[in-house]
């Protein structure tokens, strides 16, 4: 069955999403997508697994995510009735794929937002129990909650809301990254000695045990892991397209930034950290960005930098509370979902979504009850990983279709995807890597091996209401509308 997306005019204003997110709100929510709990938390164990050769695992992943991105752009450019990139799968692949493509995402980040979760209660547990950081306690659990139920909270309230936490949860993680980038140059520069002896230098990246590539080819591969999870989010301005004000103008300007961002944020950053701390005494049980400042003696700085990477987890989940819920409103409206969840509120919110996403979230918490926090966060990592890669992998195959059907709107396209077909076909010979080297650790299988059986569930979904589905019956009120 295809489904085509052009959204019809609805008869009823309330069902309507609002263009309420402005240039400077698109830029910061891409800046935020590109800096996320992955890097902030998971890096620890990337850094353990690949030693240096971590960067280059960084620019290899940034480098293929940024033509995703292209795709994904020039699709939402060729339609702007397209809110997401579920429309433009259903229309380019079939009612299937946007059903598919709707419902991964929404699973996406309801498993991001477990990951980011997990890392606001281990962050307030440093604090809590600064003897064994590792060990988990019962408050540090109840203040997760306590977050979550703070922005769930703030994102019944209007869209515009969600654009200025995001804004500003953004501003705190650039300013933090500056900070530490231009504190560990002046470490680098100074010679610092840490007290345990080691010394801030750039040789630590390659005149340590083993080199750049210490763990061989087995180590440079078993980085991709965490690493892919790093830039989860990076498609989230293709979410908000419905509520952008001038996507022409904005999505392009935070598409083409990405490299920039990937380079500064990650590299950069990365260089910094094991420059002042060698890599082999990264502990992967932590984040690297506090560990550097505990490391060098800098309790102050340390419970600083704590503080930020807690505000960029919960921005993280404040991205994911956002998606999801208007993930589920989309998918309501062509009959995919229960129809509570494309009702909005007096506010002009999808509330019932996010309640559901903020429930279900929560749950996340009990897992640090029965695992380590490392533990936890790298089966819920690896699952959203997956998830998300099978997304970016719609977005590819539906740009192919796209350009087979459509050979004219290509060439005259104000934002034409650089490498094209054959790029994306490099694109998805690397996710098919991804998913081979997930495979090579005992951890990241097990979560692997438990994936499929979410697409034979919406397999089985689709089956019995594919017959119901029906076109979208709403569209979003013009360009520059008001909140």
């Amino acid at each position: 069955m295809s489904m085509p997306v052009h959204p019809q005019t609805s008869t009823h204003p309330e069902e309507r999403l609002h263009r309420g997110l402005q240039n400077r709100h698109i830029q910061l929510i891409a800046i935020g997508g590109a800096i996320g709990t992955g890097l902030f938390m998971g890096s620890g164990k990337t850094i353990a697994a690949a030693g240096p050769s971590v960067l280059i695992v960084y620019l290899i992943i940034g480098t293929m995510l940024f033509f995703v991105m292209r795709a994904m752009g020039e699709l939402l450019l060729f339609n702007l009735d397209y809110k997401s990139f579920q429309d433009f799968a259903a229309d380019m692949l079939g009612g299937w794929a946007g059903f598919f493509c709707g419902w991964t995402y929404w699973l996406c980040w309801i498993v991001t937002g477990m990951a980011d979760i997990i890392a606001v209660a281990s962050y307030f547990n440093y604090w809590l129990n600064p003897d064994d950081p590792t060990e988990i306690r019962a408050t540090a659990l109840l203040l997760g909650l306590v977050v979550l139920l703070g922005l769930l909270g703030l994102n019944m309230l209007t869209v515009g809301l969600f654009g200025e936490l995001e804004f500003w949860f953004a501003i705190i993680k650039v300013v933090a990254i500056l900070a530490l980038i231009i504190m560990g140059a002046w470490m680098i520069i100074r010679g610092f000695t840490a007290p345990d002896g080691t010394q801030a230098s750039l040789a630590n990246l390659w005149n340590r045990p083993g080199g750049v590539f210490p763990h061989g080819a087995d180590g440079f591969f078993a980085g991709f892991q965490i690493a892919t999870f790093a830039f989860v989010g990076i498609e989230l301005v293709g979410a908000t397209a419905a509520e952008t004000a001038n996507p022409t103008k904005t999505l392009p300007r935070a598409i083409n930034q990405i490299p920039i961002r990937v380079l500064f944020f990650y590299v950069f950053s990365l260089v910094v950290i094991m420059s002042v701390t060698p890599w082999d005494l990264v502990s992967p049980e932590l984040s690297p960005f506090v560990n550097l400042f505990t490391l060098v003696g800098v309790a102050a700085a340390a419970s600083l930098m704590n503080f930020v990477v807690l505000t960029s987890a919960a921005s993280a989940a404040n991205s994911g509370l956002f998606s999801t819920s208007r993930m589920l409103y989309g998918l309501a409206h062509k009959n995919m979902a229960p129809a509570p969840t494309g009702r909005l509120s007096s506010r002009m919110v999808p509330a019932v979504g996010l309640v559901i996403s903020v429930i279900i979230v929560s749950s996340s918490l009990l897992l640090l009850l029965s695992d380590t926090v490392m533990g936890a966060f790298t089966v819920v990592t690896t699952i959203s990983a997956v998830l998300f890669m099978f997304v970016w992998g719609m977005i590819l195959c539906s740009y192919i279709v796209y350009r087979r059907r459509y050979p004219e709107a290509h060439a005259t396209s104000i934002y034409k995807m650089p490498g094209g077909v054959p790029m994306c076909y490099v694109v998805l010979a690397f996710f098919v890597f991804i998913i081979y080297v997930l495979t090579r650790e005992q951890d990241t299988l097990v979560a692997l091996l438990g994936t499929p059986l979410w697409f034979v569930i919406l397999g089985v979904a689709w089956y019995l209401i594919k017959d119901k589905v029906h076109e979208d019956d709403t569209h979003t009120e013009g360009v520059g509308a008001a909140l």
